[in-house]
């Protein structure tokens, strides 16, 4: 699945075209390599997403096309969430 999908479907972006942006902008990393928007993910990868001030760590749990809202966080496991200080 493309990791911009992957990031609307587990709702931890709104739009998949926000997500491209992100992931444009280099805030994105796939087992600590740069991700692309097409970029394919696979169960038990870790995404690494900067979220303005805060890193989050997440690991893909599962990849389905379509999900329910109560599902959506079934999608992944957060391993890591943790501020960033630009001192």
């Amino acid at each position: 699945m493309r990791l911009d999908k992957f990031l609307k479907n587990a709702r931890l972006i709104k739009r998949r075209t926000l997500a491209k942006e992100v992931a444009d902008q280099g805030r994105i990393k796939i087992n600590g390599q740069p991700g692309k928007a097409a970029s394919k993910l696979k169960v038990g990868d870790e995404l690494y997403i900067q979220f303005g001030q805060k890193l989050l760590t997440i690991e893909v749990k599962e990849l389905k096309e379509t999900v329910r809202k109560d599902e959506a966080a079934d999608l992944y496991e957060i391993k890591n969430e943790e501020a960033i200080n630009k001192d």
